[in-house]
């Protein structure tokens, strides 16, 4: 356990190193009280068993945020969407004004007091942006989302790391009410029997030609569009306006059934806050393929590489998607739902930021004609779709990808600060 409470540790239960034989709503309790009656400043880090790690932040006692997870920055982002439907198109220009050197209280990812969400917030708030009601709800999703995730198994190892208390926190709440909320939640998962469901996995129809025939067309069709592999069941919540659990009991007898299947989803990229610290990012590459399986293989040659990745399964949202992240280098499907990868890149190659980003073109038609094609509306390159293996996509980076390695180790060097990007 990393903490230093001098006299006062004997009010805090052990914390093994070791997995908790049970991380029961009991301990969570006592721990929170705890915590609070010894005015306890710093972290709660919650490990589970799988190694996914989540970070609360206190402040004399009282919880004040949480990060961490498979999809924090997605959980972030769905919190703004809920709390904030009025800012959405303020956000991306939000961030990036919190992080330039003008700014009297910059926000930085290096800060161990507080993460970057928060640091976020309570500077929208001071500026007057949002009000402090609106983050507090923020804050109250976030860590009923997390510690709801965090807890999921009863094999959950936790430990503290104490920090000075900070003067600069505007939310502070009680975590027992957070475990209290999280544990009603709990039990109505449990009284539908979706408990063992993940929230974090996206609904994908895995047997098409089945659930056309199992479905009306009009059933079939709102399914279609609504179960892309890229929405988690939480995301679903948002778009259908509807909580999580009544989607998830919704889906469960497409998902008992086989039609549909739940997949793993990654995160969405975190926006970079511009610091003198912070690294050189890793290429950012989109694949745009209505197949998920071609976007999941292509995820794990390229994160297995150390790349950042983003599936775009849904053609329709490619472009805006495209121009929100602006990516590196794009994998471009040629042939796709309502349009193709000729008219996509067409589009791209208008836009100036995108006339020399590298654009490959997928198919499974390896032809003369299609060649020639792609080569007329800018496309950089081919890959068959017979040969997306770690080798092929090795060898297109390798090829189309080291101009944009140099530019940014230029850029690193004479100025001292990283490209950002910024999700819109």
């Amino acid at each position: 356990m990393n903490h230093q409470l001098s006299s006062s540790n004997s009010l805090l239960p052990d914390t093994p190193n070791t997995l908790s034989k049970e991380f029961s709503v009991s301990v969570q309790t006592e721990l929170f009280t705890n915590l609070k009656q010894v005015k306890f400043s710093g972290q709660l880090i919650l490990t589970n068993a799988r190694g996914s790690k989540w970070t609360v932040y206190l402040n004399s006692g009282h919880v004040f945020y949480a990060n961490g997870g498979i999809h924090a920055v997605k959980r972030w982002y769905r919190n703004l969407t809920v709390f904030l439907p009025e800012h959405i198109s303020d956000i991306a220009k939000w961030e990036t004004e919190a992080t330039q050197p003008t700014q009297a209280d910059k926000v930085s990812i290096d800060d161990g007091n507080r993460c970057w969400q928060y640091q976020l917030l309570c500077s929208w708030v001071q500026q007057k942006k949002i009000t402090r009601e609106q983050a507090t709800k923020i804050v109250w999703s976030t860590l009923v989302e997390s510690w709801f995730d965090a807890t999921q198994s009863q094999q959950t190892n936790y430990e503290l790391k104490q920090l000075p208390s900070s003067s600069k926190g505007i939310i502070l709440l009680d975590g027992n009410r957070v475990v209290a909320e999280v544990e009603r939640q709990r039990l109505a998962w449990q009284k539908a029997q979706v408990d063992n469901l993940n929230l974090n996995q996206a609904p994908v129809i895995s047997q098409v030609d089945q659930m056309q025939q199992s479905t009306s067309a009009r059933v079939f069709e709102m399914l279609s569009n609504l179960l892309d592999g890229q929405k988690t069941l939480r995301d679903l919540g948002i778009e259908m306006e509807r909580k999580p659990l009544t989607v998830t009991c919704f889906l469960l007898p497409y998902i008992q059934s086989g039609l549909v299947e739940l997949i793993n989803v990654p995160d969405l990229p975190v926006p970079v806050l511009a610091t003198f610290t912070t690294a050189i990012e890793q290429p950012l590459i989109a694949c745009v393929d209505d197949s998920p399986l071609i976007c999941n293989s292509m995820e794990k040659f390229l994160t297995d590489k150390g790349y950042r990745f983003t599936g775009i399964n849904d053609p329709l949202r490619a472009f805006s998607v495209l121009l929100a992240l602006k990516p590196d280098l794009i994998f471009l499907d040629l042939m796709m739902p309502n349009t193709n990868g000729y008219e996509v890149c067409e589009k791209l190659r208008r836009i100036a930021h995108f006339r020399n980003t590298p654009i490959v073109i997928l198919t499974g038609n390896d032809g003369v004609v299609d060649r020639l094609k792609a080569k007329m509306v800018g496309a950089s390159g081919f890959l068959s779709k017979n040969r997306v293996d770690a080798v092929a996509v090795t060898e297109v980076l390798n090829k189309h990808l080291r101009h944009c390695t140099l530019s940014q180790l230029k850029l690193g060097a004479s100025s001292g600060l990283a490209s950002s990007k910024n999700v819109a």
